[in-house]
C-alpha cells in the first residue's frame, strides 16, 4: 500500500541547503508527542493490515520488555484520550478506535501490550533501553521501516544498529547516548529525517542501500518517480520503567510538491550537491541522484525569472 499524498508540505529538513550529519533535536510540548494528520485513518488500516498478516515482520519483543511494553501502552492511552478524544476513548469495556469504530480489548494484547499502542497512533514505536553497551532496541511496533527490517536490529544496541549509516558510530553515537541519558520523564523531544525514494509505499523493509544507475528515472519523469520521504521522529522518556520510547511517524510527498517551490528546490538541490557519496547510497539516491540534480537545477532557476 503507498500513502496518499499530504495536500500541502508540512516540513522540509532539508532547507538549509547543506547537507549536516547532526542530531538537529528540539525540545517540544508534551502535547505534540503524537503527531495526527489527515492520513490517520488510512495509516491505521495500513498498521492493521501488516500487524494481522506480517506480524512477525512488524512487531518484536524481547522476553523482559513486557512491562516497558505496559509502560508505553499507558502514556500512548493517556496521551491520546486526553489530546485526541475524538479518536481514542477508553473506558470498562476496552478501547475504542473512532476511525472504524472498533473495541479493542486490552486482555487480548497482555503478551504484547506495544501491540495495542502501535494500533493507536500513526508513529511507530521502538522502546530502547539504557544498558552497558548503550541504549538497547528491546521491542518495536514497527509498521513503517524505511528499508531496514526490524528482526535485523531486535536485541542490539544503538551503535549496532546504525552501524550502515556512514559516520555515525564515528561522529554522533556518543553524543545520542548522552543526550538519550540525559532525557528527564516529562521531556519530548523531535527530530526530522529526510529521503527521496522512488517507492512511495509506507512498508519497506528491503532494497536498502541501492548504488547501481536506473536510468529509467529522468528528469523528465521525475514528478511521477520520485517522492520525499520525511520522518518526524520522537524521543520521550516513560514514567516507570525508564526505557527510552523513539516514535517514527512518516510523512510521504510527491516530489512534485516542490516543483512550485524556486526556494525549496534550490535548497534540496545544495543538499543533495552537498551529501557524500556513501551518504547517498545508504540513503538509496545514488541511482537517480544526476536526474534528481538536473530537475531540482530547473526548478531552482525559476526563481531568477
Amino acid at each position: 500500500m503507498t500513502a496518499t499524498p499530504a495536500p500541502h508540505l508540512r516540513f522540509a529538513p532539508y532547507e538549509k541547503g547543506r547537507f549536516q550529519l547532526t542530531l538537529g533535536i528540539k525540545e517540544i510540548a508534551a502535547a505534540d508527542w503524537i503527531d495526527v494528520d489527515a492520513q490517520y485513518a488510512e495509516h491505521m488500516a495500513e498498521k492493521r493490515r501488516l500487524l494481522d498478516a506480517r506480524h512477525g515482520e512488524v512487531f518484536a519483543g524481547l522476553h523482559d520488555s513486557l512491562p516497558a511494553q505496559r509502560d508505553c501502552l499507558e502514556a500512548v492511552l493517556a496521551h491520546m484520550t486526553a489530546f485526541h478524544p475524538d479518536l481514542i476513548a477508553a473506558d470498562g469495556s476496552g478501547v475504542h478506535t473512532a476511525w472504524d469504530g472498533a473495541t479493542l480489548n486490552p486482555s487480548d494484547f497482555e503478551s504484547a501490550p506495544l501491540d495495542l499502542a502501535g494500533r493507536l497512533v500513526q508513529e511507530d514505536l521502538c522502546l530502547m533501553q539504557p544498558s552497558d553497551e548503550g541504549h538497547k532496541l528491546i521491542a518495536a511496533s514497527l509498521c513503517f521501516p524505511a528499508r531496514w527490517r526490524l528482526a535485523d536490529k531486535i536485541g542490539r544496541p544503538m551503535s549496532a544498529i546504525h552501524d550502515p549509516v556512514p559516520g555515525f558510530n564515528d561522529r554522533l553515537n556518543r553524543p545520542v547516548e548522552r543526550f538519550f541519558a540525559g532525557i528527564a520523564a516529562g521531556q519530548t523531544y523531535m527530530r526530522l529525517n529526510w529521503s527521496v525514494l522512488d517507492d512511495p509505499a509506507l512498508f519497506q523493509p528491503t532494497g536498502h542501500g541501492r548504488r547501481d544507475l536506473d536510468p529509467t528515472i529522468t528528469p523528465r519523469n521525475i514528478t511521477e518517480r520520485l517522492h520525499i520521504r520525511i520522518e518526524r521522529q520522537t524521543f520521550r522518556r516513560l514514567p516507570r520503567t525508564g526505557v527510552l520510547v523513539f516514535g517514527i511517524k512518516t510523512l510521504i510527498d510527491p516530489i512534485a510538491a516542490i516543483a512550485g517551490r524556486p526556494d525549496l528546490a534550490a535548497a534540496m538541490l545544495g543538499s543533495l550537491r552537498t551529501m557524500p557519496a556513501d551518504m547517498r547510497g545508504y540513503k538509496s539516491m545514488a541511482p537517480f541522484a544526476d536526474a534528481l540534480e538536473g530537475w531540482l537545477q530547473e526548478r531552482a532557476e525559476a526563481s531568477a525569472g
